[in-house]
């Protein structure tokens, strides 16, 4: 199932947040749906594709994950559109009721920003600067 940077952040805001695999689990879940190859393996690759063109964004949060890991959520230069279908994901899929703090989520993606800013001038990129 080809899913864009968009639909990716439609899925994560449905369950305010959500861990790589639980997104990937909820992906493969709307592909199964629709009768299509349905491994959440396959969603890895779009999932950090969206990550890495800011569409989601990786937060600390306060709920306890099991595996303490951080939750993606919609990114700045998204604008989510869960796709169709998506809308009962968070009713079949186990995943936790998460507060997110959406200042703090503006923070992490601004210090990647910045980061990834600093490194691209460092390595003289300007391929990279200039996205």
């Amino acid at each position: 199932m080809d899913v864009t940077g968009d639909e990716i952040a439609g899925v994560a805001g449905l369950f305010n947040g959500a861990t790589r695999e639980e997104l990937a689990a909820a992906l493969a879940e709307l592909a199964y749906k629709r009768g299509e190859s349905h491994d959440p393996a396959a969603f890895h690759d779009p999932v950090d594709r969206a990550i890495e063109r800011y569409h989601i964004v990786a937060v600390e949060t306060d709920h306890d994950t099991a595996a303490a890991e951080s939750v993606l959520v919609p990114g700045p230069v998204a604008f989510p559109a869960p796709p169709t279908g998506a809308d009962d994901l968070p009713h079949i899929l186990d995943v936790p009721d998460r507060a997110v703090d959406r200042t703090a989520a503006g923070e992490a993606a601004a210090e990647r920003l910045l980061a990834e800013a600093a490194t691209a001038v460092d390595a003289g990129d300007t391929d990279r600067i200039t996205k």
